[in-house]
């Protein structure tokens, strides 16, 4: 008996070690296959190093979950589908010579649309009206009209929809239009949209003639062939192929129920009107097709007139999909072209070195740079990884301000006060690298100087970081500070 004990324990302490010598092993393939990557960044790279290094297997496990960025055979071949049927000339605006806008910009709106076309497709485009909201109510006010009107179709998405007053309102606006013979689709991120998925809201507007679905479900069986984190971002709504919203707003009121203590949250959202519409169609067509099957690469085909004494302007998406980092580049060259000032908002500022390093340049070859940023973030891992960057902006002479009248949640930049950026993606590695994003550019300085006024308000209830007041900071904020920039890489 005791010898057979003794077997046993050796047979478990071997088959221990092979276990232990199988899962290392593993770990050290998926080192090599990271190192093999041609598109990664070396601090991308190194942080998931440690991380396999420093956490025997549940390390393995996290980086099977979200460490590669896959979608799935399906979705890819679905999408190679969706962009072969959009690849004719009528599916895009600048296709019309008489709503081209790229011969008519120069200078720096010339060379900022020449990139954002090459790293997307879209061209800039003549004859738009397009009008700045800063507040979520007018917004809410301005979308019921619109779909209230609505006589073709009602086409929106977005990340969060919650089944609060807001939600219900606009969910109760299309099933009137949806009553009136509009076709009505909602098109809404699974992980955002999660509790909406499974209200009662969701059933009756199913039950109205609504068809709602989500994007990118999230679920165990998905897990195992695509990554459940790639999220789609993005905040678009188009009716009638010819008016169309975009911007950082959610379906959700300001108070924002699932996180009151950080309330309001403080929006800014565009409407517009002509051709620029088309492209935010075509992005809504696409995420369509992807998750219901359901092409609608027909109603892209009409024109869009142009409206008389309208503005220049650019729509653009970008989404891991596509390989060529196109979020980044736009930001950084809309960094590069500002000569006099530089303004940005966002609700999440965890950049990467190269996004730091260039706001630190502009500033130190006499840009007046501005970056505001919420002085209480609803995720505090964000929150101090965030200000582990201010040091080396503050000593290049970067302004940072933090905003006190709630959660600070748009994202906005101006340039030079001639050219204005409404986005839905942050200044952090999710928004840049992971997620569906949407954004409008506006070569116009009117616009821009009125997206100026707004965030010159967001600055009047802001507090300013000081470079002196900084440099004191105490060691152990410091140290949580930087330990959270250690796994930037991964938020």
């Amino acid at each position: 008996m005791y010898e057979y004990l003794i077997n046993a324990l050796s047979i478990a302490n071997l088959a221990g070690e092979f276990v232990i010598l199988v899962e290392f092993a593993f770990r050290v393939s998926l080192i090599i296959w990271m190192l093999s990557r041609r598109r990664l960044e070396p601090t991308t790279r190194l942080s998931w190093i440690i991380l396999l290094l420093a956490i025997p297997f549940l390390g393995s496990i996290i980086f099977l979950l979200v460490g590669e960025t896959r979608f799935g055979r399906r979705r890819v071949a679905r999408h190679r589908q969706v962009l072969a049927a959009l690849d004719r000339p009528e599916a895009h605006a600048n296709s019309d010579p008489a709503v081209n806008a790229a011969g008519t910009l120069e200078g720096p709106a010339h060379r900022m649309a020449r990139l954002a076309e090459q790293v997307n497709g879209a061209g800039p485009v003549l004859g738009n009206r397009i009008e700045l909201f800063g507040d979520t109510d007018l917004v809410l006010d301005g979308l019921e009209r619109d779909i209230d009107i609505a006589t073709e179709h009602c086409h929106l998405l977005f990340y969060i929809w919650l089944d609060d007053a807001a939600g219900t309102r606009i969910g109760r606006a299309l099933i009137r239009a949806a009553r009136r013979g509009v076709a009505c689709r909602v098109l809404v991120d699974g992980v955002g949209s999660k509790v909406f998925l499974k209200s009662a809201l969701r059933r009756e507007m199913e039950a109205g003639g609504v068809h709602v679905h989500a994007a990118l479900p999230a679920n165990a069986v998905r897990a195992i062939f695509a990554r459940l984190d790639l999220r789609n971002h993005r905040k678009i709504v188009v009716i009638d192929r010819q008016l169309g919203w975009t911007g950082s707003q959610n379906l959700a009121e300001a108070s924002f129920a699932p996180k009151p203590e950080f309330a309001p949250w403080v929006d800014c959202a565009v409407r517009i009107e002509g051709p620029v519409v088309k492209e935010l169609h075509l992005l809504f067509v696409e995420d369509w097709y992807l998750d219901t099957d359901e092409m609608l690469v027909d109603s892209l085909l009409t024109p869009i007139e142009p409206v008389p004494h309208g503005v220049s302007a650019q729509a653009f998406g970008t989404g891991p999909n596509f390989k060529n980092q196109a979020a980044t580049q736009v930001i950084q060259c809309l960094v590069h072209e500002a000569c006099d000032e530089l303004v940005m908002t966002t609700p999440y500022f965890v950049p990467d070195n190269a996004t730091v390093v260039n706001l630190a340049t502009a500033a130190r070859r006499g840009v007046k740079v501005t970056l505001i940023v919420p002085r209480r973030n609803d995720s505090r891992l964000v929150g101090l990884a965030s200000r582990s960057s201010y040091a080396p902006l503050l000593e290049a002479g970067v302004r940072i301000h933090e905003f006190e009248g709630g959660l600070l949640h748009a994202k906005t930049t101006v340039v030079d006060r001639k050219i204005a950026l409404v986005s839905s993606a942050n200044l952090d590695r999710r928004s840049l690298f992971l997620n569906f994003e949407a954004g409008l550019l506006v070569y116009d300085a009117d616009f821009a100087s009125q997206l100026r006024f707004l965030q010159q308000r967001y600055l009047d209830s802001s507090v300013e970081v000081l470079a002196d007041s900084w440099a004191t900071t105490g060691a152990r904020r410091r140290i949580a500070q930087n330990a959270a920039a250690l796994l930037s890489p991964l938020l």
